[in-house]
C-alpha cells in the first residue's frame, strides 16, 4: 500500500509539473501590443492536449489577463518555432499589432537570425543554401518530415528554400568535431534549417529526425532562434538573445571566425562578395 501512495504521488507531481511547470516564461520584451518570449527547447507552441505543456498554457496561467477568448488558443502567435527549437518568439496583444506583424511577415520584410552546432567542420565561411524543400514521400500521412529535392523521387511538392551560413566557431563537441553557424532563412519552409543543414552534410547537434535517428546524445537539439527583426506599422521590434551555446558542457571552440558580440556578423551575410552557393 504504501509502495502505490508513492507511486501515485510520483505520477501525479510529475502530471502536474507537465502542466505548470516550475520556471516562469523568460519574458524578453513586453508592451500593451507584443510580448516577446525566449522560449525552452521541446515545448510545443499550442496543444488541444491538456496532458501535454505548450507556450499558449503556460502564458494562460502568468497572464490571464491577456487571453483572448476569441482565439482558440487564446493569444495569437505572429510566427512559430519548431518543437526542438529554443529562442525568439513574439506573441501579439490586440488585433492591429498582430495585423501589422502578419503583413510584415507577408511583405517579406521579417529578418530572422538562428543559431546552431552542427556535426563536423564546416569548410569555408558563408554559404548560401538554395535547394527547394518539400515533403518526404514516405511521411505524407505521418509526421510531416521534409526534404531536399533529390533524384530518386523522394521530395513531394518542392519549394524554393533559402538559406544563409556563417561559420563562427569550428572545434568539437564532447570530442567529435563540430561548428557553431549562425544561420538565416530567406525563406519559411516547414523545417528549412534542419533540412538544409543536413543536406549540407552537417547535420544539427541533437537532431534525431534529419540525423537518421542517430543522434541521441544530448539532451536537445542545438538549434535557438537567436534574433528578429519585425518592423511594422504599429510598433517596430528588434530583439535578440544572449548565445545559449556559449558555455555548453561539452563545446570547445577552438577556432574563432566571427563573434556575435559586433553588428558586422549579421551585415556580412547581406553583403559579403565572397559567398558560397550550393545549389544542388
Amino acid at each position: 500500500m504504501f509502495l502505490l501512495v508513492v507511486l501515485f504521488n510520483y505520477v501525479f507531481r510529475s502530471f502536474v509539473e507537465t502542466i505548470f511547470p516550475k520556471t516562469r516564461l523568460n519574458i524578453l520584451y513586453k508592451s500593451e501590443n507584443f510580448i516577446v518570449l525566449n522560449k525552452e527547447p521541446d515545448i510545443l507552441i499550442n496543444s488541444n492536449d491538456p496532458s501535454k505543456a505548450s507556450l499558449h498554457r503556460r502564458l494562460c496561467t502568468e497572464f490571464p489577463e491577456l487571453v483572448n477568448p476569441s482565439l482558440r488558443h487564446s493569444f495569437h502567435f505572429v510566427h512559430r518555432l519548431d518543437f526542438v527549437t529554443s529562442g525568439v518568439i513574439c506573441i501579439g496583444l490586440n488585433k492591429k499589432a498582430s495585423s501589422a506583424a502578419a503583413a510584415s511577415f507577408e511583405g517579406r520584410r521579417v529578418v530572422k537570425y538562428y543559431l546552431a552546432i552542427v556535426r563536423g567542420h564546416v569548410s569555408g565561411e558563408i554559404i548560401q543554401i538554395d535547394i527547394p524543400i518539400g515533403e518526404m514521400k514516405s511521411e505524407l500521412d505521418g509526421s510531416h518530415q521534409m526534404t531536399a529535392i533529390n533524384s530518386v523521387g523522394t521530395c513531394v511538392n518542392p519549394r524554393p528554400s533559402i538559406t544563409k551560413l556563417l561559420v563562427l566557431e569550428r572545434g568539437f563537441f564532447q570530442g567529435y568535431p563540430s561548428t557553431k553557424v549562425l544561420l538565416q532563412p530567406l525563406t519559411g519552409r516547414r523545417h528549412q534549417l534542419r533540412v538544409h543543414c543536413a543536406h549540407l552534410g552537417h547535420t544539427i547537434v541533437g537532431d534525431f529526425t534529419y540525423s537518421g535517428r542517430k543522434d541521441v546524445v544530448p539532451d536537445r537539439t542545438f538549434l535557438h532562434a537567436l534574433r528578429l527583426s519585425l518592423p511594422n506599422s504599429v510598433e517596430p521590434l528588434d530583439i535578440e538573445t544572449e548565445d545559449p551555446f556559449y558555455k555548453i558542457p561539452g563545446w570547445l571552440p577552438i577556432e574563432f571566425l566571427n563573434s556575435l558580440r559586433t553588428e558586422d556578423v549579421f551585415t556580412k551575410l547581406k553583403v559579403d562578395p565572397n559567398i558560397l552557393l550550393v545549389n544542388r
